[in-house]
């Protein structure tokens, strides 16, 4: 379980620091995370559990909810990197 933790870490570093490199990228995962938080958003409105692939976890539509959330954060920072800053 930590190396996946770790694992996460260093691909988070490498995505911020491509993405505060290009706007291109940022536009990118804006995007992404806006696609990503509707789909999220959508299996917390709809009270669906989602098995994850592989092992006997399940993703609760509370935890769906809590990832729209996040989403959508992301999705704001990634916009204003993106789109709305100068470069």
């Amino acid at each position: 379980m930590i190396a996946l933790v770790v694992i996460a870490v260093i691909t988070a570093g490498a995505t911020l620091y491509f993405a505060s490199r290009s706007r291109d990228f940022c536009k990118f995962l804006a995007g992404a995370f806006f696609v990503s938080a509707g789909i999220q958003f959508y299996l917390y409105l709809a009270d669906v559990s989602v098995p994850l692939l592989g092992t006997a976890f399940v993703q609760t539509p509370e935890l769906s909810g809590a990832r729209a959330l996040l989403h959508i954060a992301l999705f704001l920072v990634a916009f204003v990197f993106g789109f709305v800053r100068k470069a």
